[in-house]
């Protein structure tokens, strides 16, 4: 029962991460032009955003997770 806990555990700790910083950029390099030995790459970013309803499911799915795997060691 303990990887119940700890999955929570990680669970919430993803959801108040998610919370602090709710969007991130990826970046990804494309190659536009390729002639012989030249090679001409364009470099796009891209933002993504985490709602804030997700968080908030993670941090208590992951509570949720924490209290049922502390009830089951109980027993």
């Amino acid at each position: 029962m303990k990887g119940i806990v700890m999955f929570g555990a990680v669970l919430a700790l993803l959801g108040l991460i998610a919370f602090a910083m709710p969007s991130f950029n990826t970046e990804e390099t494309k190659d536009v032009v390729k002639l012989g030995d030249l090679k001409v790459q364009a470099r796009t970013e891209e933002p993504h955003f985490i709602p804030p309803i997700v968080s908030g499911g993670a941090i208590l799915l992951g509570v949720v997770l924490i209290g049922a795997g502390m009830v089951m060691n109980r027993q």
